[in-house]
């Protein structure tokens, strides 16, 4: 297969790659609304520390089965029906949960939203990897947690508009509605955008030739490969399905270790430490987090906005180097600055001081925490945000990728649902002991990498599912070097 593709071509599957990633902006949105309204639903509904945590936890439940059950309904039926399945579900979340009369009808529609942002996060990264030329796959498979970011953006901005021209989240806006509740039903926009996308893009080749209709891939090829070896590219996959086929006789997923490849093992590893950093009570928690510390509603809703744009600048820095200096380099940055940062965190928060029964940073520690929160921000956008979503979209098997990519989802949507729900009880007993606990698995993750994940830079998919856990031998490290030749 040929490695250079024309400006023209490049346009194209760059086109196909952004509309594939419009779910992850779903994902990004729908998961961080929350933020702006947790306060007001705490108020609202007279919540403890503990159900608010659940309420704001809940749509990661869904997530966990939808990401499951996201690689079946993709291998049964395809990437884009799975899509648009998604963007019905986006669509009745954010309705329901706009529309909520109470915590308990609140979590139901979150449930639901959850099962769309599961499916989502596996369909988005699993399809742009199938329709990217190796050249480019790295960069557009990267653009899945762009539009993660941006959609973290959105939903914070908006929540940030409804806030203050409301006065309050708490207070009515439009049609006698509270502005908490206009921040979920703003999320009905995008999911209309996404449904509408979906159906005009094209199956993934890789899904076609699963499925045998290779009339149909060759015309797929034809749009966004034509500079390719079309027939070549077909071979490889049929060759690759094959292969994984006869390897999994005995269960497509099933391993000597523990009941899992130990491929499989690595992406739910990596998926669970991007978890387990705390990256996600940032932008869940971030507003009443930095209240908490002496910020007004009013500052604290415009901090969250301004970290999320550092998210979305920083993504940037991760889509131009993923492909020059590799997966594993950019990983290791990331876990030394995410570690670095949530130790600054945990000093600062040692310092505080209880007023009025809450914390308070004094003197300069406060400018500390929020500089120190920036930075951590700026490592895990950077690395492990868009790099995992590579990652789990290159190590799988063919066969599998989709069932594959949905386990490792589903963990890091249950590690996830452990920290958000962990959070509020956590951070009222100790927010140094809950940023010290972030930090350590930061460190963790450091040498997992290290010693655990392979690098596929520059590989083609086939090329990059023959590769196993590196064991820091010779024999390995050949194996490698000689794939990529």
């Amino acid at each position: 297969m040929s490695n250079s593709t024309s400006p023209k071509t490049n346009l194209k599957v760059v086109g196909l790659a952004v509309a594939g990633a419009v779910g992850g902006f779903l994902f990004g949105f729908d998961s961080s609304v929350v933020n702006g309204a947790v306060d007001a639903v705490r108020q609202q509904f007279n919540l403890s520390a503990t159900l608010i945590g659940f309420a704001v936890a809940s749509a990661l439940i869904g997530c966990a089965i939808g990401a499951y059950m996201a690689g079946r309904i993709a291998d049964r039926w395809g990437r884009i029906p799975a899509m648009i399945i998604g963007a019905v579900l986006f669509l009745a979340s954010a309705i329901g949960a706009g529309l909520a009369i109470g915590v308990w009808d609140l979590v139901l529609w979150r449930v639901i939203g959850g099962l769309g942002i599961g499916m989502a996060s596996v369909i988005a990264p699993a399809y742009i990897a199938e329709i990217s030329p190796r050249k480019l796959r790295g960069r557009l498979a990267s653009l899945q947690q762009l539009a993660i970011t941006v959609g973290i953006f959105a939903a914070l901005l908006s929540d940030t508009l409804f806030a203050n021209a409301a006065g309050l989240a708490s207070s009515q806006f439009w049609f006698g509605l509270e502005a908490w509740r206009w921040m979920f039903l703003a999320g009905a926009v995008p999911a209309v955008v996404y449904g509408v996308i979906a159906m005009r893009l094209p199956e993934s080749p890789r899904f076609l030739v699963l499925k045998d209709r290779k009339d149909d891939v060759r015309k797929i090829f034809a749009r966004i490969w034509p500079d390719d070896d079309v027939e070549r590219a077909i071979r490889d996959m049929e060759e690759a399905i094959q292969v994984d086929a006869e390897g999994s006789k005995k269960g497509a997923l099933r391993g000597n270790r523990f009941g899992l490849k130990p491929i499989v093992w690595i992406g739910i590893i990596l998926s669970v430490f991007q978890q387990f950093v705390g990256i996600n009570v940032i932008f869940y928690y971030s507003t009443t987090l930095w209240k908490a510390v002496g910020f007004q509603e009013r500052d604290s809703f415009t901090i969250s906005v301004i970290t999320s744009v550092t998210n979305i600048l920083v993504t940037f820095v991760a889509i131009f180097l993923v492909d020059r200096v590799g997966r594993k380099p950019i990983l290791l940055f990331g876990s030394v600055g995410m570690t670095v940062s949530l130790g600054v965190m945990a000093l600062a928060f040692s310092q505080a001081e209880i007023v009025k029964g809450a914390p308070s940073l004094p003197g300069g520690w406060g400018p500390l925490a929020l500089i120190a929160a920036n930075v951590f921000v700026v490592s895990f956008g950077a690395s492990w945000g868009p790099i995992v979503w590579v990652l789990l979209g290159e190590i799988f098997p063919t066969r599998i990728r989709a069932r594959a990519l949905g386990i490792g989802a589903a963990a890091q949507w249950i590690a996830n649902f452990l920290v958000t729900i962990s959070f509020p009880p956590l951070a009222s007993f100790s927010l140094v002991f809950t940023y010290g606990m972030y930090a350590f698995f930061a460190a963790l993750s450091f040498f997992f990498v290290w010693k655990v994940v392979p690098e596929t830079n520059g590989m083609s998919l086939e090329e990059a599912n023959t590769l196993l856990p590196p064991k820091g031998s010779a024999k390995s490290e050949n194996k490698i070097a000689g794939t990529r030749s």
